[in-house]
């Protein structure tokens, strides 16, 4: 019957309404009805293109890892009031869809000798604020010069890489570059957690002098376990994935890449669903908590002003 009210619009113009649903044998008001329901079907059809087209720019800005949940919050933050089913709809029939993860080969080598620190952590990736706890690990980037070796520390409060560093070995070195930077730009408090695994690199005394030198205390997880670090192995893959690249030319283009991923795309426009504040890039949940910090220290301040202004008198 479609087909028949497609024939009556295209000849409508030509020929009288009621001439043509009387020949075709169509009842008039039902090809009004269709008429304007066709009419409705073509406006969704074009806004569906001017969503995907949407969908297709942040899809790309995001490097291809960005699936249904995170387009969706994009959307949002950008002021687009969409239902979260009609962007699945549109990135399933247009075959748009987020990064899927590989599993990594491990770098954990123990020190069998060193007596390791204990788990503070205990397999719990949250912290109250920023500065308080750490999760670092090692990890490693082919190029056709060799092996390129990243270390970094992520903060669990805001899971923003606060340090990192890279070489072309994974001494103990490595993992205390990244440590200094992370003390230097993460805003530590005295007495933050570092937790790692138990590779020689945080093992070894380089690293645990470096530890105490800064005020902070260590925590590594079991040896094997890689669920004791789950938070840094989460970040590799995100890494490894979303940065697009297996195979560099040389270690020099590497890490350009590397330091564009993290400071200008992860840290700062990588959306992450935080439990309190929603969807956030790392940077904008440090500054959440810096704000909420700020506004509970001047609720403190108007209390007390409040009950030296109105207390009894002396």
């Amino acid at each position: 019957m479609s087909e028949v009210y497609r024939f009556i619009a295209a000849e409508k113009a030509v020929y009288p309404v009621a001439l043509l649903c009387r020949v075709l044998g169509v009842v008039r008001s039902s090809f009004y009805a269709w008429l304007e329901a066709e009419q409705a079907r073509q406006a969704r059809t074009r806004a569906d293109e001017a969503l995907a087209h949407e969908i297709t720019v942040i899809h790309l800005a995001s490097k291809g890892a960005y699936g249904v949940p995170r387009v969706h919050a994009e959307l949002r933050r950008l002021g687009r009031a969409v239902n979260r089913k009609r962007v699945e709809r549109i990135m399933r029939e247009r075959g748009i869809a987020g990064v899927t993860r590989r599993r990594r080969r491990s770098l954990t080598r123990p020190d069998k000798q060193a007596r390791p620190a204990p788990d503070l952590i205990g397999r719990d990736f949250t912290a109250d604020r920023p500065g308080t706890r750490l999760v670092g690990d090692i990890t490693y980037l082919a190029t056709e010069q060799g092996w390129l070796y990243l270390a970094c520390w992520l903060d669990l409060a805001t899971r923003e890489v606060v340090g990192y560093a890279m070489a072309d070995h994974h001494r103990a070195e490595l993992v205390v570059d990244a440590l200094r930077m992370a003390h230097g730009r993460g805003g530590l408090e005295p007495g933050c957690i570092t937790h790692s695994d138990r590779g020689s690199e945080y093992t070894s005394s380089e690293f645990r002098a470096e530890i105490r030198a800064l005020g902070l205390r260590q925590s590594t997880g079991r040896t094997g376990s890689c669920f004791d670090n789950a938070a840094a192995e989460s970040f590799w893959a995100v890494l490894k994935e979303e940065i697009g690249t297996r195979l560099w030319p040389d270690r020099a283009t590497a890490r350009t890449e590397v330091f564009a991923f993290i400071e200008t795309f992860y840290n700062r426009r990588r959306l992450r669903k935080h439990p309190v504040f929603g969807y956030l890039t790392p940077h904008e949940t440090r500054q959440r908590f810096r704000n909420s910090h700020t506004l509970a220290a001047r609720r403190r301040v108007s209390r007390i002003t409040g009950k030296l202004q109105w207390g009894p008198p002396p």
